[in-house]
């Protein structure tokens, strides 16, 4: 059985940059065409992002998505571990997970990276992995968030150099008793296998992941992709 992995970008970045983010996430199933399934919950399903998914991603991948309205697919679980990726949209994180949680997906995605299936995802899909994390679902403001699925140990903070207000306001909840943790400047990810960072990729030089405890702020300096 392949090892639990977990790809959490701070964000996407242009096109180019973003497809680039993806390919690496999907190159470690170890498959030439794997099987992608889009969740794109945080959206609110918006149509616009699974169009574009499939028409960026169909090339490359045996793509698919999740949805919960009006119902969930009766073969929910059966899909989604039938994968070798599952990619998590931006968005709303509290929403997100509040319907994930009311239709057992949570549980079900949890199976899935216990079994191998390399789970990704930006912004939302970033933070969701964590304890915690640093969201604007609750309104324009950034606050803490401490009720993430907690795969992964400790807070995220996406966007760390995209949003002005996001390294503050991190670097001051941290201060203040929230879980210390990692955070990832737009267009670099990070990639887990188990529960261990093995590394920081990035597709744009001068881009960097951080480790942010209380009174300080480590550089995790990031590997450049290559164009392809």
């Amino acid at each position: 059985m392949a090892e639990p992995q977990i790809v959490a970008l701070g964000g996407l970045g242009e096109d180019d940059e973003a497809g680039r983010l993806v390919r690496f996430a999907l190159g470690l199933t170890g498959k030439t065409r794997p099987r992608v399934c889009l969740v794109p919950t945080a959206t609110a399903e918006a149509p616009e992002l699974i169009v574009r998914f499939y028409e960026n991603l169909s090339g490359h991948a045996d793509c698919s998505h999740v949805s919960f309205f009006p119902w969930p697919r009766d073969d929910l679980r059966e899909h989604v571990l039938a994968q070798d990726a599952i990619f998590v949209s931006g968005g709303n994180t509290a929403n997100m997970l509040a319907i994930w949680r009311a239709h057992g997906f949570d549980r079900i995605v949890r199976e899935a990276w216990e079994q191998g299936v390399v789970l990704a995802g930006s912004s939302a899909g970033m933070i969701c992995w964590f304890e915690a994390g640093v969201t604007d679902s609750f309104g324009p403001q950034l606050d803490g968030m401490r009720d993430g699925l907690g795969f992964l140990a400790g807070s995220a903070c996406p966007h760390y150099d995209g949003e002005e207000r996001r390294r503050p306001v991190y670097q001051e909840l941290v201060a203040n008793g929230f879980p210390c943790g990692v955070a990832a400047d737009d267009t670099v990810g990070l990639h887990y296998v188990g529960t261990e960072l093995r590394e920081a990729v990035t597709t744009r030089e001068g881009s960097r992941a951080y480790r942010v405890e209380s009174g300080s702020e480590t550089p995790i300096e990031p590997r450049l992709l290559e164009k392809e």
